[in-house]
């Protein structure tokens, strides 16, 4: 049996549903009479999604998370959810409510109300969440101009480090190896900084399935080229990747869990979207810049070299 990934089978999907073309994007806008609405669904599975030193209640947040970030790479405020719960047959009263306290907690801090949902029983853990919000329009993933700055919200690696020494058992307690663990067991997506900058991006993209994957998907969509001539990553992850012989273009580009905003915008923004970063606390970094042509490249010694899509796929 031929093995499918994850773009085939959503071909096949679109194909039956009769969707001739279907672009991909963070979330889905629709409207209901005259109302736009913005919803976003996304599934987190244990055996897949949640490292062993993860807690439930984390795992519940970052379940939130999840479409939060999308919702902020796409200019829109999310405002409703529904959670679907898969449980197995005996789980502790415990564990359940670590798993409430962490939804609660989560829909308290991005200002998102739970509206209810379903429960099932399984043989392994599982979150789905569906989110809604409203909005005129979002920022799409094609969009991107010659001539525009490429930026990242923030650095990467960071959560590459932190999962090796998770899945490693790397035994250090240095600050470093702290904070990168904990980006892994709480995110932070940029909502306020993605809803304050919206009217200046001219494309934007979540980055959780890694900048590999996000630079690639939103240079295809826009038909240009992507040059990258600043790594957006820390000394930190150079010197960590150098000591444990990790590989750091893995670390930076492909690892993924990062949930921050990609995005491209004119050159006349960069001092406004400055500003803005600066009182949202945002760490923005400026990349690289759209040319003509199309593909990812690495500028590096004046050579150019191609960033191929490595970043994390399901089913591959």
């Amino acid at each position: 049996m031929t093995k499918l990934d994850q773009y085939q089978i959503i071909a096949k999907f679109q194909k039956i549903f009769g969707n001739q073309v279907f672009v991909m994007e963070d979330v889905e806008l629709f409207k209901i009479g005259r109302q736009n609405i913005v919803a976003k669904v996304d599934t987190l599975v244990q055996s897949t999604d949640i490292p062993s030193k993860m807690s439930l209640n984390e795992a519940a947040r970052k379940s939130i998370v999840a479409c939060v970030s999308d919702f902020a790479a796409k200019g829109a405020r999310p405002q409703f959810a529904i959670i679907s719960v898969n449980l197995p047959e005996r789980i502790s009263k415990r564990l359940v409510s670590q798993i409430a306290q962490g939804f609660k907690s989560a829909s308290r801090e991005f200002g998102v109300k739970i509206l209810g949902g379903d429960t099932n029983e399984g043989k392994e853990i599982v979150f789905n969440v569906c989110m809604f919000g409203a909005g005129e329009k979002i920022v799409k993933r094609k969009g991107a101009k010659v001539g525009d700055l490429i930026f990242a919200s923030g650095p990467f690696g960071i959560t590459g480090v932190g999962l090796e020494i998770l899945l490693r058992k790397i035994k250090t307690k240095d600050a470093f190896a702290k904070s990168a663990i904990k980006s892994v067991l709480r995110p932070v997506p940029r909502l306020e900084f993605g809803l304050k900058t919206k009217q200046y991006f001219s494309s934007s993209m979540d980055s959780s399935d890694g900048l590999s994957t996000t630079l690639n998907e939103m240079t295809k969509q826009s038909k240009c080229k992507f040059v990258i001539k600043n790594i957006p990553t820390k000394n930190e992850v150079y010197k960590f990747a150098k000591t444990h012989k990790s590989d750091l273009e893995s670390l930076v580009f492909h690892t993924g869990e990062e949930y921050e905003i990609v995005f491209t915008a004119p050159k006349k923004y960069k001092t406004m979207i400055t500003k803005i970063a600066q009182a949202t606390k945002t760490p923005i970094m400026e990349i690289g810049s759209v040319l003509k042509g199309d593909g990812v490249y690495i500028k590096k010694n004046q050579k150019l070299k191609k960033l191929e899509d490595l970043g994390y796929h399901h089913f591959s």
